[in-house]
């Protein structure tokens, strides 16, 4: 192999032994009641985080708790890792492809069944909860997602690769570059470069559908207002954002919602949704809706602000309720 190639294989078995030192994994959990959120660590070797908050919130709803010593995975790890750093760093010594191809296939290997076995594990802690536990919803499972978000009770769950496994998935690219450049792989495909790039491009195209945020149903009387915490009690006003994790917030009255966001400067916004005064089961785009304010209107906690899905229908409501016409702007933001 090639000089670059050694070294990059030298590199990516480094990067391996350095992950042994930073968590793997990260799950950030957020709540009404902890605004600072929660955060659990798996390293190699141990949990890390806020452990034991974590397991007083699971023993509410009957999930085990979580402890080091009761995952195997803890001992084998740190070993495996270890192992395959070495491998990649004889693979460079070595300098033989055939070398570098075993390394990065038992490297994918490894990758697809620790993601089982997260996999396993996050399903087994959702599903086998305890038969006396103080919060039982029938049917309810509370599995945390591999990747991404997912929503459980009043909590949000995000989980996502923290420092360590990113380290080892600079670790797998770097080992797939030597492997795609060494063996000439490309060479197969550069007849195709057309096709490559359309097919990129609708994958794109795909996974950005994929990524849009509808708005989800709001539930009278069971959801609560994330500024005021007074359950939603008119769907004419009740309004939510959703942020770019995908958590949703759900409010009763618009300025509920503007409230909440001046005071919460740093939420990275992905939608906003206000309902149609007309029509409460249709949500609209917050910023292309007309409003108007005050008059006769009479919203749960006095923001006396309605949204109407065109300028006509606003302007005649506006009249008929003695209101103002207001635009998003003008409402503060």
């Amino acid at each position: 192999m090639p000089v670059l190639s050694r070294t990059l294989l030298a590199l990516a078995g480094v990067l391996v032994f350095v992950a042994l030192f930073f968590p793997i994994w990260q799950m950030d959990l957020s709540a009404p009641q902890y605004p600072e959120g929660l955060t659990l660590y798996l390293y190699a070797n141990k949990l890390g985080g806020d452990v034991n908050s974590i397991n007083s919130l699971n023993h509410y709803i009957g999930m085990k708790t979580l402890h080091t010593e009761n995952f195997i995975e803890f001992t084998l790890l740190p070993y495996i890792l270890s192992f395959f750093g070495i491998l990649a760093l004889a693979s460079a010594l070595i300098g033989r492809k055939k070398w570098a191809m075993t390394t990065f296939i038992l490297f994918i290997l490894f990758g697809i069944v620790a993601l089982i076995d997260f996999y396993r594990w996050n399903y087994n802690y959702g599903h086998n909860l305890s038969p006396t536990a103080a919060i039982k919803i029938p049917g309810m499972a509370y599995q945390p997602p591999i990747v991404g978000y997912k929503q459980l009770l009043n909590f949000g769950v995000y989980s996502i690769p923290a420092l360590g496994g990113i380290l080892m998935l600079i670790s797998g690219l770097l080992m797939a570059f030597v492997v795609i450049k060494d063996f000439k792989f490309y060479k197969l495909f550069a007849h195709k470069a057309a096709a490559i790039i359309l097919l990129a491009g609708l994958t794109s195209s795909l996974w950005s559908c994929s990524l849009s945020v509808a708005p989800k149903s709001i539930k009278v009387n069971e959801d609560v207002c994330a500024a005021c915490k007074m359950s939603i009690v008119d769907l004419k006003f009740a309004t939510q954002l959703v942020t770019s994790k995908g958590k949703y917030y759900v409010f009763d009255d618009i300025s509920c919602m503007l409230h909440f966001i001046n005071n919460n400067k740093n939420l990275n916004i992905s939608k906003m949704y206000v309902p149609n005064y007309l029509d409460e089961t249709k949500f609209l785009e917050a910023q292309n809706a007309f409003y108007i304010e005050g008059g006769e209107v009479n919203s749960p906690m006095n923001g006396n602000i309605a949204a109407f899905e065109t300028a006509p229908e606003a302007e005649q409501y506006a009249e008929s309720l003695n209101a103002s016409l207001v635009s998003w702007e003008d409402l503060g933001l």
